[in-house]
């Protein structure tokens, strides 16, 4: 196909342009989605500073399950510790260390409902056989602080990660919150406690907010994508216009 725009003439084959098409095509969606992204993150960002100046959050039974609203809020809650039924979260890496978390259910006070504090981290020892010490006195009942999260994760996840192993404590990699409470016989929150460093029957506490880009980090990634697609534009434009001068 040949298109006059003026006196030149741009000669295009359909193989070509078909790809060049649908190159820029990508290159501009790539774009359009590192733009929203931004947004996503900036209302991310809000949301995150209003939770962190709002009042603390007293967590009971009939607090609404909703992990992704209540994310980073700091609770207070008191109830019952479940020191005979502990879990242990292994492959979790504290200062290039292995080991697990501890998740230990506290049932909360006025109601059957619990949800899994994670006390900390303990480091594996030699012998993977020999479990750490994680025991607490019979039947602690607490009043503690600490702050809402999503459960610990880890990189690659194994089939048949979610399934606890037999006798107490259990190990698991992956917490499925259904599962879980199925082993345990009563329902759990669908997120964890991450227990204040200053709270007792605890262990190694370094939380951390998990790590986002920017929304400056995106636009400067969204401005690359707008880039490359003026980029290609210009060439495969040239290079038609270079040929039909050639010939």
């Amino acid at each position: 196909m040949i298109i006059k725009l003026g006196q030149n003439r741009l000669k295009l084959n359909v193989f070509p342009t078909l790809v060049f098409l649908a190159l820029l095509a990508l290159l501009i969606f790539l774009g359009l989605w590192q733009l929203d992204r931004a947004e996503e993150k900036r209302q991310l960002l809000k949301l995150n500073d209003k939770r962190s100046s709002t009042q603390i959050l007293l967590l009971t039974g009939e607090t609404p399950d909703n992990p992704n609203k209540l994310r980073y809020r700091e609770v207070q809650l008191s109830g019952t510790y479940d020191e005979e039924h502990q879990f242990l979260i292994d492959n979790q890496i504290v200062n290039g260390q292995p080991g697990y978390f501890v998740m230990t259910p506290l049932i909360l006070s006025k109601s059957n409902r619990a949800v899994l504090v994670n006390r900390g981290w303990v480091p594996l020892k030699k012998d993977r056989s020999q479990l750490p010490e994680i025991l607490l006195p019979a039947k602690t009942q607490v009043k503690i602080k600490g702050r809402i999260n999503t459960f610990p994760s880890v990189g690659i996840e194994l089939a048949g990660a979610e399934i606890p192993t037999p006798g107490w404590p259990a190990v698991v990699q992956i917490i499925d919150q259904e599962i879980l409470s199925d082993r345990l016989g009563y329902p759990l929150f669908s997120f964890q406690i991450e227990l204040n460093p200053d709270e007792n029957y605890g262990f190694v506490r370094q939380w951390h907010e998990a790590r986002i880009l920017t929304p400056e980090k995106h636009q400067a990634y969204a401005f690359q994508w707008f880039a490359l697609a003026l980029t290609l534009f210009g060439l495969f434009f040239w290079i038609n216009f270079k040929k039909e001068i050639d010939e």
